[in-house]
């Protein structure tokens, strides 16, 4: 599954509307390169008047030095705007592409969970990396110089036009051809870059993935097939490659041809001109000049029209992930009215494929610790999901407080019920920058505080630092039970009233596993908690277990209860018990 991407239609309501937002700036830009345009051309007119001059005797050499130094204060001058003129443009660019980023993030910090999931890290790692180079590429440097090569191309012709107009239509002659081959390539590289990105999200989500997994790929022998599908992925990369640089092979050709030709017939169209009075030798000289001139920036325009299309693309795959759904339309009074978990008749299934949970009826009492084991693939794990409000129910009902989960704001929910999984990230940046993610206005003390529950302020102030040690990438490199320690402390700054753990300490050594335990059960206190037990031992302690299989709740009861009813916990915990 792939993030959605933008039309074209939005695309260019969102261009109108970043234009909109700067137009300030972007009039400054364009007087200032406007300005440059001008004083550069002043050069051809100054040297076709100067022919003529010689042409009919009337040059003198006072004229012409004046003519010379006319000229390098007119360069001088361009040279000097030009400065000026490229970086506001610069700025401009930064500004822009600075603002973009940031709604950017904004999107992706509230995307649905269950949706990235879906959709897997290769698309999404992408567009926060691949999309946003090339869109910063077509900003920061695109935009500018297509401004400049419009403004100097425009003016350029409207120069040569004053100078004669007759003679200026010979310019148009590449016109017609530089029109057709590029709506050809308008119409097809769209469609290109579009897949060319997508082939690239598809490569670096398989390479993500075969490093991620490298252990279990080389534990199973699934060297082979994974190599075939990361072969598979490469070919698809190459393929869009090869079409996209086709395009370009017909395009660029014939766009440099459609620039020689103006100039050729510009001179043959002139010299007819001066044979039959219509024009001077200076006047072809100077409209000949300008179309020299306008080389340059025309082709700076089409070849950045290339890059355009590319950061236009980027463009539609970044702001076409705020056009993925809501997994909930939450209600913005909703107030559990007590912190009773509930699931009634709930179903699940992940999107079309087959339903994973068939009608589960649980109630959990506040203060209550819940087990729930099962065989691998039982749909523990993902009524633990349901629980904790990552997904909803496909039917039925999941509630807290007799308010549907779905129905609670993500920060109003996120209060009553937190998930708890093997996996704690750290993100780069101080130690109080992680832990303020929970609650961004705590204290300093609120932060030891919370660190000293988890039995971790001692480390902590023993960072080279304390709290303000940069940890993460290129920071401290913390070890997983302090990693974990840290998420820990998080949780007590969130303060919700149910955990749900998903095996939080399974991925330690049995060492580290029993000391973090320790700190756990501090944060456990008073709390109801959902146990999604894969040691059984966890389960020996609860108040209840709940024995899923195939989808269904088919044992409930105490640890005692349940050995002694003799069925398939018993035999769990025989199995367990006798390793």
């Amino acid at each position: 599954m792939l993030l959605p991407i933008a039309d074209a239609k939005t695309v260019r309501a969102t261009a109108r509307s970043l234009i909109r937002e700067h137009r300030g700036r972007l009039a400054g830009v364009l007087v200032l390169h406007s300005i440059a345009s001008a004083a550069g051309l002043a050069g051809p007119w100054l040297i076709g008047r100067t022919i003529d001059a010689m042409t009919a005797g009337t040059a003198t050499l006072l004229g012409i030095t004046i003519v010379a130094l006319v000229l390098v204060a007119a360069y001088a001058v361009q040279g000097l705007v030009s400065r000026f003129a490229q970086l506001r443009a610069m700025v401009l660019g930064e500004t822009v592409f600075a603002a973009l980023r940031e709604q950017f993030m904004h999107t992706v910090g509230r995307l649905p969970l269950s949706v990235v999931e879906r959709a897997g890290t290769g698309d999404l790692l992408a567009r926060t990396t691949n999309d946003i180079s090339s869109l910063a590429q077509t900003v920061r440097f695109g935009v500018p110089r297509i401004l400049v090569a419009a403004a100097t191309a425009l003016l350029t012709l409207v120069a040569a036009f004053l100078t004669n107009p007759l003679v200026a239509l010979g310019l148009l002659v590449g016109v017609p051809s530089i029109a057709l081959v590029t709506r050809w390539y308008l119409r097809r590289s769209g469609r290109g870059y579009q897949r060319q990105l997508a082939a690239h999200a598809l490569l670096s989500g398989v390479v993500s993935e075969t490093v991620e997994g490298a252990r279990t790929i080389e534990a199973l022998s699934l060297a082979p097939a994974q190599q075939a599908k990361i072969d598979a992925a490469v070919l698809e990369r190459r393929d869009t490659e090869r079409y996209t640089l086709g395009l370009r092979t017909v395009w660029l050709p014939t766009i440099e041809l459609s620039f020689l030709v103006p100039i050729v017939a510009g001179v043959g169209w002139g010299a007819y001109l001066v044979w039959t009075g219509a024009a001077s030798v200076g006047e072809v000289t100077a409209v000949a000049l300008y179309g020299t001139q306008l080389i340059g920036p025309v082709n700076e325009l089409l070849g950045w029209m290339d890059e355009l299309q590319i950061g236009g693309t980027a463009l539609a795959r970044i702001i076409g992930v705020a056009d993925v759904p809501p997994d909930r339309e939450p209600v913005p009074d909703a107030t559990p009215a007590d912190e009773r978990l509930e699931a009634r008749g709930v179903r699940f299934r992940y999107g079309d494929g087959p339903e994973v949970l068939h009608g589960i009826d649980l109630s959990l009492a506040p203060g209550e610790r819940l087990a729930i084991v099962g065989p691998s693939g039982s749909g523990k794990s993902t009524l633990g999901r349901l629980m904790a409000g990552i997904n909803a129910p496909t039917d039925g009902w999941m509630t807290v407080g007799g308010v549907p989960i779905t129905d609670l704001p993500l920060d109003v929910l996120h209060r009553h019920v937190a998930l708890v999984t093997q996996e704690h990230h750290v993100f780069v940046g101080t130690i109080a920058d992680n832990l303020r993610l929970a609650k961004p206005g705590a204290d300093a003390s609120e932060l030891e505080s919370a660190l000293e529950v988890v039995d971790a302020l001692g480390w902590v102030r023993h960072m080279p630092d304390g709290l303000e040690t940069r940890v993460g990438s290129g920071g401290v490199v913390l070890t997983p039970a302090q990693a974990q320690q840290v998420a820990l402390a998080r949780l007590v700054l969130l303060d919700p009233h149910t955990l749900v753990l998903d095996e939080a300490t399974s991925l330690l050594d049995p060492g580290a596993a029993r000391d973090l335990e320790s700190s756990l059960e501090r944060v456990l206190a008073g709390r109801t908690v959902v146990a999604i037990a894969h040691r059984l031992h966890t389960a020996h302690d609860a108040d209840r277990v709940a024995v899923v299989q195939a989808g269904r709740i088919v044992e409930l009861g105490s640890h005692d209860e349940l050995v002694a009813a003799g069925g398939q916990y018993a035999a769990l915990w025989s199995s367990w018990h006798h390793e």
